[in-house]
């Protein structure tokens, strides 16, 4: 809503919900008051429809693709920001999240990871936003797998979260003295979902199986994820050919800045739909490092979306999206 709010070709026009339906959204949402004053509507495809040309969908798995059908059936343009599109082949989706309600709409899905899907992107009706996760690692190893400058067999990717990931709803393992001064990982060996979409999307850059062992990490901020991802290179590859390949890939994108000089720092894109990036070789252990880091709620989720929006609706692609991140 707040990037809605802000951007100059679009116009909030309903807001619904669930539980919260019949709330005022500057109650349920204080930040908002003054700009935005409407009812949380409970949800109807055919009223939102006549009212929308395009919607965006924040609802859990499985809950997500009922809606998205209901108005991609109607013509609308939808950007889905849960996990119900993301997986191309419903066996996989099957078994990381159960039968997919509408595996009839999967097939026209585009992942929304526009630095890797651009041109599908451009007037798509169905968008599938990408896990925060996902796209903070893809961020960061995409453009070496592109060039077959690192080993697709293997790749780890240990990568830590602010707590907003998990939603706002209480609950005892994000409730603030349970996270404070601590650091913990969870969902761990191959258990956390964003796993299999990593797979999906790091094997199509690289033309080959990619396996990831992941580790998710739970740190006591609000909002962020910085995302280190470990390879090993290929024969004969040097240092300044991944920070060429870096460059070169993310030369003309208008929201990805390859760090030199320095290391991606998730304070330093907070608020905002950028990434940092950067890729270092550790000489000793012959390893390479590649990082991102990204606001989880922006480039991971809400900004992201907006930008996939711009794409498929033929407006430029950083339109509503310009902010800078308020630092420190």
């Amino acid at each position: 809503m707040r990037l809605v709010v802000g951007h100059p070709r679009l116009e909030l026009v309903a807001v619904c919900a669930d539980r919260s339906a019949g709330s005022r959204i500057e109650h349920v949402f204080p930040h908002l008051a003054g700009r935005v004053s409407m009812e949380l509507e409970p949800f109807d495809a055919e009223r939102v429809a006549r009212r929308a040309e395009v919607v965006l969908c924040a609802l859990p798995h499985g809950q997500s693709a009922r809606v998205a059908g209901e108005l991609v059936e109607r013509g609308r343009l939808v950007v889905d920001l849960s996990a119900d599109f993301r997986l191309r082949d419903p066996a996989v989706h099957a078994e990381w999240y159960g039968e997919h309600p509408r595996p009839d709409l999967l097939a026209g899905a585009v992942y929304g990871l526009p630095e890797l899907h651009r041109a599908e992107l451009r007037g798509a009706r169905l968008i599938a936003g990408p896990g925060c996760y996902p796209t903070a690692a893809l961020l960061a190893a995409a453009p070496l797998l592109r060039r077959g400058l690192v080993a697709a067999r293997s790749l780890i990717v240990d990568a830590k979260s602010g707590v907003s990931g998990a939603g706002r709803a209480p609950a005892q393992p994000t409730h603030f003295p349970e996270v404070g001064e601590g650091v913990r990982a969870y969902k761990v060996a191959g258990a956390h979902r964003h796993a299999a979409e990593m797979e999906q999307e790091m094997s199509a850059a690289a033309g080959a199986e990619v396996r990831v062992c992941f580790t998710p990490q739970l740190v006591p901020m609000s909002r962020g994820i910085l995302a280190c991802v470990y390879a090993e290179p290929v024969d004969g590859v040097r240092g300044d050919e991944l920070v060429d390949a870096m460059r070169d890939f993310y030369r003309d994108e208008p929201f990805v800045t390859v760090v030199e000089g320095g290391l991606p720092d998730t304070s330093h894109v907070r608020g905002t739909n950028r990434a940092h990036v950067a890729v270092h070789v550790d000489r000793r252990t012959g390893r390479v490092l590649a990082l991102a880091a990204i606001d989880n709620l922006g480039k991971g989720a809400a900004g992201q979306a907006i930008q996939c929006l711009n794409l498929a609706a033929g407006f430029d692609e950083t339109e509503g999206l310009h902010g800078v991140a308020a630092f420190p």
